[in-house]
C-alpha cells in the first residue's frame, strides 16, 4: 500500500500555523500612519485656504460697500475717512493725482488719487488704488 509522507514544517516555523511576522505588522502600521498623515495634511491645507479665501471675499465686499458709498464727485474733498464696517476697519485717503504733466488751470477736469484700504480684525488686508475727476479750477 502507498503510504503518506510525514508534513515537513519550514524552516525557522515552530507550529503548523500561517501568519504575519512581528516585522511585517510593524511596516504595515508604519505605512498606514504615514498615509493618515499625509491625508490630514492636505486637509488642514485645504481648510486654511478656505479660511483664507473667505476672509479675502470678506474684505472684498466691505470694500465695495466703502466704494460705493463714497461722496459724489463734488463733495469729495483732499483728506481723509475712516470707519468701521462688518467688523472691519477701513480708510479712505485722497489725495492730488501726483503727475507734473498735468497742469491744473489748463482743465475742466482735475484728478485725485483714491486709495481706499480695508483690514480684517485677524491683520489680513486689502487696497485698492483708482483715480477719480473732479471739477478743475481752470477755465473753459
Amino acid at each position: 500500500m502507498f503510504r503518506a509522507a510525514p508534513h515537513r514544517r519550514a524552516a525557522g516555523s515552530s507550529s503548523g500555523e500561517a501568519g504575519f511576522t512581528l516585522i511585517e505588522a510593524l511596516v504595515a502600521v508604519a505605512v498606514a500612519v504615514v498615509s493618515l498623515t499625509t491625508i490630514a495634511s492636505l486637509i488642514a491645507g485645504n481648510i486654511r485656504g478656505a479660511g483664507r479665501i473667505a476672509q479675502h471675499l470678506s474684505l472684498i465686499a466691505t470694500l465695495r460697500a466703502v466704494e460705493a458709498a463714497l461722496p459724489q464727485r463734488a463733495s469729495l474733498a483732499t483728506g481723509n475717512l475712516a470707519g468701521e464696517m462688518h467688523g472691519q476697519a477701513w480708510s479712505v485717503d485722497v489725495t492730488p493725482f501726483p503727475n507734473d504733466s498735468i497742469n491744473p488751470r489748463a482743465g475742466l477736469w482735475a484728478p485725485q488719487e483714491v486709495v481706499i484700504t480695508v483690514q480684517s480684525p485677524s491683520g489680513g488686508q486689502l487696497q485698492l488704488e483708482t483715480i477719480r475727476l473732479t471739477r478743475g479750477t481752470g477755465g473753459q
